[in-house]
């Protein structure tokens, strides 16, 4: 299990712990706030030096000394929030005097000269037992006052972490939408030639770090999908050219073969609840979506038609269920509830559409549209209105949410040259205004994301 799991605890500034600053803030709520439903905005300018070394700065850590923790966790923070593309930080050369980590309130006028209106003021010790304190308040620059603060104590090789949910208090107390960084995305690493194609499963933190290959590459593996509820993984793997599907906890590292699938035609994605996956499976030729339970193993039909029934994806509720079908002639999105009952088609747009996935905030549903010999990555509502296009290149596909469902991560692919080289695949990410799309860190070709829930 990982050592952050096992040995992490939060402490939200309290009574005494704000004793020395309570003297200075006002009693009303700070106005300084981020409207992330509009769309081209300017992002707002904060403050984020280094988190103030506090006792021996010579001592030694797992991550360095504590000036260089600070540094390096205060260096994250920033990446977080300027990936967000709502947060502009500032550059710390043009800070006027850093804070220290015996200053309770700063000095908000030299903050004001370089026009910040966020701060970050913070600083890391050493607990006896070697584990690192490293606490953190955010301020309103021109309302003078402390918008929020935590302590967290964790041992020192999980800073990376501790910054990322940092980074969530922040966005959460800033925009009031639930952070996403302390998160992870697994997806398919791909190298070698394009006849010998070696596919690898992989995980990474939301920003690329730690990152790890989970398969050897003997086996290919496609279509990693993530638990909503828990630090697990569904994964198919052709093994003896037979597509296998696969049960992977991050935290144990334990497999568990769910099944052999020979006439499987789109991986398992997971109910709400964890407990159950969606799958679609061939019969005779005709696809049709199939409902596991994780528990019993049973097997149970939902859809019976002659048309392709692929790629379902539960509501987070549970009550109802997505997928694409060609039963009206082309590939559009089709509703129908838990039970296979009322299925009824959403999508009535120019082209075709795939791969749809419910956001877990219940409000959208992001797919992918085939149209003028284009792949882009969009969303509409459930009940089909509100189609927007976020994307427009060559080939994106595979779109996945972010835990509080306001960034899409998916795949794009290059086009080859005359010769047939090229056409090498990537991550990126989008968030909903379609104005903040970024490339995503991976060491190799990727493909198929599939976006973690929070850690916690």
């Amino acid at each position: 299990m990982d050592v952050m799991r096992r040995h992490f605890w939060i402490f939200v500034f309290l009574g005494a712990a704000l004793a020395g600053a309570a003297a200075f803030a006002p009693t009303a709520h700070a106005v300084l706030e981020v409207d992330i439903t509009r769309g081209n905005i300017e992002p707002l300018p904060i403050a984020i030096p280094g988190l103030s070394p506090e006792g021996l700065t010579d001592t030694d850590t797992a991550a360095g000394t504590l000036e260089q923790l600070g540094a390096k966790i205060s260096r994250v923070i920033s990446a977080d929030l300027e990936r967000s593309g709502l947060f502009r930080p500032i550059d710390p050369a043009a800070f006027i005097r850093l804070p220290t980590a015996a200053e309770v309130r700063p000095r908000f006028s030299n903050w004001r000269a370089i026009a910040a209106q966020a701060l970050v003021t913070g600083k890391v010790s050493l607990e006896p037992d070697g584990r690192a304190r490293i606490e953190f308040r955010l301020w309103d620059v021109f309302a003078e006052s402390q918008m929020t603060g935590l302590r967290y104590v964790a041992p020192p090789q999980n800073w990376r972490r501790v910054a990322h949910l940092i980074s969530d208090a922040i966005y959460r107390r800033l925009t009031g939408e639930a952070g996403y960084f302390d998160s992870r995305i697994v997806y398919i690493s791909e190298s070698g030639p394009k006849t010998q194609r070696v596919k690898r499963l992989s995980i990474m933190d939301q920003d690329g770090a730690n990152h790890r290959f989970l398969t050897s590459g003997e086996d290919l593996v496609l279509t990693p999908r993530f638990s909503p509820s828990r630090q697990e993984i569904t994964y198919m793997a052709y093994y003896n050219d037979q597509p296998r599907v696969y049960l992977y906890n991050i935290d144990t590292g334990k497999h568990e073969v769910l099944g052999d699938f020979p006439n499987m035609t789109f991986a398992p994605r997971f109910s709400p609840d964890g407990n159950r996956v969606i799958m679609s499976l061939a019969e005779a030729g005709n696809s049709d979506v199939y409902l596991m339970d994780l528990r019993t193993r049973a097997v149970r039909r939902l859809t019976t038609h002659p048309g392709i029934d692929t790629s379902p994806s539960f509501s987070p509720d549970g009550t109802h269920i997505v997928f694409n079908s060609d039963r009206g002639g082309s590939q559009q999105l089709y509703v129908m509830r838990a039970d296979g009952s009322d299925i009824h088609r959403i999508s009535f747009g120019n082209g075709r559409y795939a791969t749809p996935v419910w956001s877990p905030r219940g409000d959208l549903i992001a797919f992918t549209k085939i149209s003028q010999a284009k792949f882009r990555i969009g969303v509409m509502r459930q009940d089909g209105s509100g189609e927007r296009l976020l994307t427009d290149s060559y080939q994106d596909e595979g779109p996945t949410w972010s835990p509080n469902g306001r960034v899409l991560m998916y795949f794009r692919q290059i086009p080859s040259d005359a010769q047939g080289e090229g056409g090498s695949t990537s991550l990126w990410s989008v968030d909903l205004t379609g104005y903040n799309e970024r490339p995503v860190t991976a060491p190799n070709d990727a493909s198929d994301p599939a976006w973690s829930p929070l850690i916690r």
